[in-house]
């Protein structure tokens, strides 16, 4: 006879991973949602022509796959990452990879124009540059003295 080494937590561990699958997998659809890849990660920087967004959208596959929208001082992007199936539900382990409709609003720090901003998606980092409005230019005020 072989001896097991004891695991007093063995048993933990297996009814942790089903309450996680529950929560993450069997709630959201029996209330009729999809699990949600919610809102990507986001760097946004300005130059002194041009504000630039860098996000975090792992797994596009196609353009029809993103919208992105642009007002004044506001970016949204709207998405949905696809799902791959790999492997049976049965088979998982450990499902981290997130896939579903996405979604991020983000104020910037000047005012932009919807023409001219460009869009280009690579590695999985969607790179966004809009270009500033001409009249946030700062303008020196030369002050009057009486």
């Amino acid at each position: 006879m072989s001896l097991v080494p004891f695991e007093p937590f063995r048993h933990v561990d297996r009814w942790k991973k089903e309450m996680d699958r529950f929560f993450n997998e069997g709630l959201p659809s029996a209330f009729g949602f999809q699990q949600e890849f919610g809102a990507p990660r986001m760097d946004v920087y300005e130059t002194e022509r041009e504000v630039i967004a860098h996000c975090e959208i792992p797994g596009l596959e196609k353009k029809e796959d993103v919208d992105i929208h642009v007002e004044h001082q506001t970016l949204t992007i709207v998405g949905t990452v696809h799902k791959v199936q790999e492997a049976k539900e049965e088979q998982f382990h450990r499902k981290e990879r997130y896939t579903g409709r996405f979604q991020r609003t983000v104020a910037l720090p000047a005012e932009v124009e919807a023409d001219g901003t460009v869009a280009t998606y690579k590695n999985g980092i969607l790179e966004v540059k809009m270009p500033k409005t001409q009249n946030n230019a700062r303008k020196r005020i030369d002050v009057e003295f009486h």
